[in-house]
């Protein structure tokens, strides 16, 4: 097994994640590895159940992996580890919700759920350092402090996921998972929280996994991004790159379904459909190739020949 990357923040290794009873196995994530490295926005692109929250949250140990290793700042976190370990992983990532109303506690106080994280890991805060710290964090997200008062209910959905940004925010994590961080959002209200979230990178010196199923949101906020589909990763290259020449057939695919702003040009474009049936691994068997500098694909022999005749054109 490949060992972890020493110039990447978090390194995932051969990851697989399993579901249900031995004796009916299933296979979410299958052998998945990828590195992110610091500073950066590393997306995670797929339709519905291709396995990206399971990454998300396999790396965050809320799902066990069934084999494979997740390194983060060169040590395994992944099994079992340490308490003062798991306490690290617990201040230093983050994960952000889909859902700005069902991860917050209807019942709790703004104040008591920005600040929850904190009475875990730091014990000897006193009542008015906390309060100031969520005061801050609150200005950070572009909220009032006096919202700290209040409770979820009495907010837009914009307004509760920047509530869910500052609770990630306060940890002073140095990696922070977004699930689907937009998709519930009004679309006016989405740029203001990609934006946000571009702007806190830049000033705490984050590093982002952003998982989405919209291409075109990735293209605005991430440096590099992996397709995902049914639990396999099949592409990964810069943003830019994979743009500009998508390689696999279902990337291809998810392209296509990008609207486009002119009408006349969105009513006459060509969408691909991707079926799976168009690969033939039956004797050539698919391996994870690198296939220009940066850019990974997934394919068999006869596939890579083919992608390669394609960069050149």
């Amino acid at each position: 097994m490949a060992n972890y990357s020493s110039d990447a923040l978090v390194s995932v290794r051969n990851m697989e994640v399993t579901f249900g009873s031995k004796r009916r196995p299933f296979v979410a994530v299958h052998d998945v590895s990828f590195d992110i490295y610091k500073g950066e926005t590393f997306g995670l692109v797929g339709e519905s159940g291709s396995g990206k929250t399971t990454i998300g949250r396999g790396i965050i140990r809320i799902n066990p992996l069934s084999k494979g290793e997740v390194f983060f700042a060169g040590e395994r976190i992944s099994g079992k580890i340490s308490k003062e370990l798991d306490q690290e992983v617990t201040k230093n990532i983050q994960m952000i919700f889909q859902d700005p109303m069902a991860s917050l506690n209807e019942r709790a106080k703004v104040d008591y759920i920005v600040s929850e994280g904190l009475m875990n890991v730091r014990k000897n805060l006193t009542k008015e350092e906390r309060s100031k710290m969520v005061e801050q964090a609150l200005l950070d997200v572009g909220l009032l402090p006096e919202f700290a008062s209040r409770f979820p209910h009495e907010f837009s959905g914009g307004q509760r996921q920047r509530i869910g940004i500052a609770r990630s925010l306060i940890m002073e994590p140095q990696f922070i998972i977004a699930d689907e961080p937009i998709s519930a959002l009004d679309v006016s209200i989405r740029a203001q929280v990609l934006n946000l979230m571009s702007k806190l990178q830049k000033e705490h010196g984050l590093t982002y996994l952003f998982i989405a199923h919209d291409l075109s949101v990735m293209r605005f906020i991430c440096d590099r991004i992996a397709v995902i589909h049914k639990g396999v990763i099949v592409e990964l290259a810069e943003t830019e790159k994979l743009f500009a020449h998508p390689l696999h057939p279902y990337t291809r695919a998810l392209l296509s379904a990008i609207p486009l702003p002119d009408p006349k040009s969105e009513r006459h474009k060509k969408l691909i459909v991707y079926d799976p049936s168009c690969h033939d691994y039956s004797v050539d068997k698919p391996v994870w190739t690198e296939i220009e500098g940066g850019h990974f694909i997934m394919g068999n022999q006869r596939e890579l020949d083919d992608y390669r005749m394609r960069l050149k054109r």
